[in-house]
């Protein structure tokens, strides 16, 4: 996956994300005003593949699983964070969103073009220098590689049913 980084700062909150005024419009709307308040062109700006990179406790606040929505539906690849808050981790993850730790982000500037090696657990500037990144747990991972927590159980429940017949 190659895209561009959006640069973002410490305490990405979830009302930033996905802001509660946008909430009665569904996810389509509320994906045009994601980040609006802090980086106003964000949504027109993102392309399929463009990254996220933060620092620490992205995704603080609520547990609105529709701040994990509108980054996906907007088509980032994945987020990179030095943290993440747990619920915000685990929504992007059941969504299939990858969010991935960096525990060093002093090399990535906003605008740089990125691939992120998900194999390898790094993500190649093209600055020539290779980010490390913690890696995914095999079960999230598992997770990811299906397209989110649905699509995963939905096939293993397939695959458990046709071994019982």
């Amino acid at each position: 996956m190659s895209g561009r980084i959006f640069l973002l700062s410490d305490d990405i909150n979830t009302d930033q994300l996905a802001p509660g005024r946008f909430m009665h419009g569904g996810i389509k709307a509320l994906s045009k005003h994601c980040l609006e308040d802090i980086r106003p062109d964000f949504a027109k700006d993102v392309k399929p593949g463009d990254f996220i990179v933060a620092g620490k406790n992205f995704g603080t606040g609520s547990s609105r699983e529709q701040a994990a929505g509108a980054l996906r539906h907007l088509g980032l690849a994945a987020i990179i964070a030095k943290s993440f808050a747990g619920i915000f981790y685990r929504n992007a993850i059941n969504l299939g969103l990858p969010a991935l730790v960096a525990p060093d982000i002093s090399d990535i500037t906003d605008a740089m073009e990125a691939n992120l090696d998900m194999g390898n657990a790094q993500l190649h500037l093209d600055t020539q220098i290779i980010v490390s990144l913690e890696r995914v747990p095999d079960n999230l991972a598992d997770i990811l590689s299906a397209g989110g927590l649905v699509p995963f159980l939905k096939a293993r429940f397939a695959q458990e049913k046709g071994n019982k017949l």
